[in-house]
This record gives structure tokens, C-alpha cells and sequence, in this order.
């Protein structure tokens, strides 16, 4: 064992750096988002080892804390992926639920169309009726290509 010691002790920001590393690939394999705070985590503990000289129980200390910190913190404050809320990443229409739209045409019979970033979508208003060209709508739902939308 203390052959080990003493090859940590020799080359610690390399041990460090190599864990890292494994973790970062094992990561990107995985695609999980656990292992990119350790990865990062190690070379952080690395850093600090090649400069502070930090003994090796000090290093494991710190990583762990590291850790587990910035997991806690990552899982708080960084954003929910799409995929992990059940939506469709490559759905670009139901992002448009939700969406404030402008009236192209005037909307006869509750049908016509709305104009959101640029580009015109067939409309069926919400409950019907007439809505001048240029009122302000909300995209409630998808239905095929058609966006029901109610007027705000």
C-alpha cells in the first residue's frame, strides 16, 4: 500500500485529472448529468491539489464535499431538460403552446390565421366569433397543424 501512497504523492493533480477524465466520458456515454459535478468536482480537486499541496485524506474530503455540493446546487437552480418533463425535444409545435400570437386576417366563424415569429399558422378561436386582424391571441393547443387560441 505504500507504493500507492507514494505514487499519489509524486503525481496527485495527475490522479485527480485522470479521474476526471473517466468521469467526464462515462458521462458523456451515459448522458445522465450525475457525473459532469464529480468530473468536475475532481478537477477542481486537482487544482487545488497541485497547488495547495493537499494530503490525500484532505483531497477526498473535498472532492466529496465538491460533489455533492454542486450536484444539490445543479439539481436546484439549473433548468429541467425537456426530455425529463415528458416533452418531445424535437416537437417544435407544442412549443408553441403557450405562445402570444398576433391575428393576421380579421377571424370569421372562430377560423383564420395567426402570425408568431414570423410565420402564419392556420387558427381556430377558442368559443368562435370575429376577431379583428391584430389581436393579440394565446396559443391554447395543437390540433394537426391548426393552433386553437383564445383572445387576451
Amino acid at each position: 500500500m505504500p507504493a500507492i501512497l507514494d505514487a499519489y504523492a509524486a503525481h496527485a493533480f495527475w490522479v485527480w485529472a485522470g479521474l476526471a477524465a473517466a468521469l467526464l466520458a462515462v458521462e458523456v456515454l451515459s448522458g445522465s448529468g450525475w457525473l459532469l459535478w464529480a468530473s468536475a468536482s475532481a478537477a477542481v480537486t486537482g487544482a487545488a491539489t497541485a497547488g495547495l499541496a493537499l494530503s490525500l485524506s484532505t483531497a477526498l474530503i473535498a472532492f466529496a464535499l465538491m460533489t455533492v455540493v454542486s450536484t444539490l446546487l445543479a439539481r436546484r437552480y439549473l433548468p429541467r431538460s425537456v426530455a425529463a418533463s415528458g416533452g418531445d425535444i424535437n416537437d417544435n409545435h407544442a412549443r408553441l403552446v403557450g405562445q402570444r400570437a398576433a391575428a393576421s386576417q380579421t377571424f370569421e366563424g372562430g377560423q383564420g390565421r395567426v402570425s408568431i415569429d414570423g410565420k402564419e399558422w392556420p387558427a381556430e378561436l377558442e368559443g368562435g366569433g370575429v376577431l379583428a386582424a391584430g389581436g393579440a391571441v394565446e396559443v391554447v393547443s395543437i390540433s394537426g397543424v391548426r393552433l386553437r387560441v383564445r383572445p387576451i
